[in-house]
């Protein structure tokens, strides 16, 4: 038995992991192929995504300095211009355009309602930017979920596998049940190889998101109350 136990894992070393998924049943070979898609989705989200949310946290952190340097709101707005889209600035001047359309009108017809809708456009703007952030983040919260119960499903089919080889073969011999026992274990790693890193990086992204929307609703309310104080002196 033992002779029999090294013959089958010299054998399994040799073939390598790649001959394993050409010899496995066609059902295993389209679970595992599936997880290995979905692996590499997985890091490549994580790469564009680590890129992303850490330019946001820098553009955060230029816009306050900015922000909080003591010039215009007017000389700001024009320092940024119409095409910046980063983050904590686009909320900035989406509230600065809506101020801008509106301050004729307003001075006409009085400034109530003004704050309001200024606030509205923060709020837009706010959603947008994190639909944004948070965008394909479901992917790996599903990957990470799902891809064990996956790779189960393959291992469960690989062991089916090998007791019909047993069935076949009316032998218990290990070289019999060895592909089929080898290629559901690998189904499983694959399935682990998946979900680990797919758990582990959106909770990371998760919460650096939370971080940002946080950051932005603090000055979503900072910058209204600016507004707020800026109209009382109008009235």
């Amino acid at each position: 038995m033992e002779v029999e136990v090294a013959q089958a894992a010299a054998q399994g070393g040799g073939q390598g992991l790649f001959h394993l998924f050409l010899q496995a049943h066609i059902v295993v070979k389209i679970v595992m192929a599936g997880l290995v898609v979905a692996s590499i989705g997985c890091w490549a989200i994580v790469f564009e995504k680590y890129a992303t949310i850490g330019k946001a946290k820098r553009a955060c952190d230029r816009f306050e300095t900015l922000f909080w340097s003591g010039q215009s709101l007017d000389d700001l707005y024009l320092t940024l211009g119409p095409k910046n889209n980063q983050a904590m600035a686009s909320l900035f001047m989406a509230a600065m355009r809506e101020w801008k359309r509106s301050q004729d009108s307003a001075m006409r017809a009085g400034f109530q309602g003004l704050e309001k809708r200024i606030e509205k456009v923060m709020d837009v703007q706010l959603q947008r930017e994190m639909a944004r952030l948070e965008s394909r983040l479901l992917f790996l919260a599903t990957v990470g979920s799902s891809a064990p119960f996956i790779g189960l499903f393959g291992t469960v089919w690989g062991i089916m596998n090998a007791f019909r080889a047993i069935a076949v073969s009316k032998s218990t011999n290990l070289a019999v049940v060895a592909p089929g026992l080898a290629e559901a274990l690998f189904a499983t790693a694959l399935g682990l190889l998946a979900a680990i890193p797919a758990v582990i990086f959106y909770n990371k992204f998760a919460s650096d998101t939370g971080k940002i929307a946080a950051r932005l609703e603090n000055f979503a309310d900072e910058f209204s109350s600016i507004i707020s104080r800026q109209l009382d002196e109008r009235v």
